[in-house]
């Protein structure tokens, strides 16, 4: 493994980090606006999912009060 200057690797991390297309301030509010959402829609989804398996199994076992 060849060994790699600190200050030429310094630069070109530099270099590279220059390139890149950061967001704006509206694109991360909306972005995260959307993850909130989705974890909102999701956590409700495996709720009801869980509800429902647990009525079905409590059913089959006789178990469901």
């Amino acid at each position: 493994m060849a060994k790699t200057n600190p200050f030429k690797f310094i630069q070109e991390v530099r270099a590279e980090t220059s390139k890149v297309t950061w967001p704006t301030r509206k694109e991360t509010a909306v972005t995260t606006v959307m993850v909130f959402v989705m974890v909102l829609i999701a956590s409700i989804f495996f709720l009801v999912a869980d509800q429902l398996m647990g009525l079905g199994i409590g059913y089959l076992l006789g178990v469901g009060g």
